[in-house]
């Protein structure tokens, strides 16, 4: 679920709120900053500099392992682009990732050099060779993307491919022109990719078992004209967090069963992207899985602006990525 949104949405949330008319609960204002518990509203938004990821114990999500697809054409062509883009899969680890994302957001690096330094780091470019031609990499439009996207060019210039990246937008834009060989590569996410392909959001197909869903990938990728290579350790999955101040506010819970349980007042507003009301894994998996019920839900960007409303008490919980660096405290 990796569709990053237009930011002025937080700008017109903060802004409801600020009124007391976001969502339909109106429960973001003074009262929800400044923590209120007040009947009726236990759960509403508690404003707090530092973010805690509630723990999926009951394996809402699949997993995400990053992994990467090539064009069935360009890997019948050339059986190596695979194989080298496989030798960045034998090292990524999720630290990476929260580490390369750190660099570009917080410490305003570029990903093309972040990526470049990655791969000299980790010696990536040694010992891959027998690649020509060009190569497009694709890379969507937030930033762990970009990175690994780079990171793939550069460990495919190493071997004498002549690798460029290029920039696409969200998942519907890009796989088509992927499976049209527009584009040769990209780095994908075993879970989402494996849902996006089966299409059948009434029943999930990936899991929480990381060989099963790949297993169930590789054959849907086969018959969509792609062809995956080995997962990563490195994984991104998708996950809920609350601010610090509201979790010691309802006894210092850490996983979404105590949430749930701590909030049956339905008091809760939840920030997420715009698909989440009706992603099996979002919405809807939350109040499946864990009864969990909501106010409101406020239509925010990945990352950022996720944050930022959850640190300025506009939501209580909040849709964010596993790699996150707000969330390494």
């Amino acid at each position: 679920m990796r569709t990053i949104l237009p930011i002025a949405a937080l700008a017109a949330v903060l802004s409801t709120a600020a009124c007391g008319e976001s969502g339909s609960s109106g429960t973001g204002g003074d009262d929800a900053a400044s923590g209120s518990s007040a009947s009726g509203d236990a759960c509403a938004p508690v404003a707090g500099d530092q973010l805690v990821r509630l723990e999926d114990d009951k394996k809402l999500q699949t997993v995400d392992n990053i992994i990467p697809a090539v064009s069935a054409q360009a890997a019948a062509a050339d059986p190596d682009l695979i194989t080298t883009l496989d030798t960045v899969s034998a090292v990524l680890t999720t630290a990476d990732l929260t580490d390369l994302i750190d660099q570009v957001d917080n410490q305003r690096e570029s990903a093309v050099d972040v990526a470049a330094a990655y791969v000299e780091e980790q010696g990536l470019a040694d010992g891959v060779s027998g690649g020509s031609g060009p190569v497009a990499v694709g890379g969507a439009n937030f930033t762990e993307s970009q990175v690994l996207a780079n990171v793939y060019a550069e460990v495919l210039n190493a071997a004498g491919y002549t690798a460029t990246v290029q920039s696409v937008g969200n998942r519907e834009a890009y796989l088509p022109a992927l499976q049209r060989n527009e584009i040769q590569a990209f780095p994908e996410y075993v879970g989402t990719l494996t849902e996006f392909l089966d299409g059948d959001d009434a029943k999930a197909v990936a899991s929480s078992d990381l060989d099963a869903t790949v297993q169930a990938l590789t054959g849907l990728a086969q018959a969509n004209q792609l062809v995956v290579g080995e997962p990563a350790e490195a994984a991104d999955q998708n996950a809920f967090a609350i601010t610090e101040a509201l979790s010691e506010q309802l006894g210092g819970i850490t996983t979404l069963s105590e949430l749930a349980e701590a909030c049956s007042d339905g008091s809760l507003v939840l920030g997420a992207v715009s698909e989440c009301p009706t992603r099996p894994f979002c919405q809807p998996g939350l109040e499946e899985t864990y009864g969990l019920e909501f106010a409101s839900v406020e239509d925010l960007d990945l990352g950022g602006p996720t944050n930022q409303a959850l640190e300025q008490g506009v939501v209580s919980i909040g849709l964010v990525l596993s790699t996150d660096p707000a969330l390494a405290n």
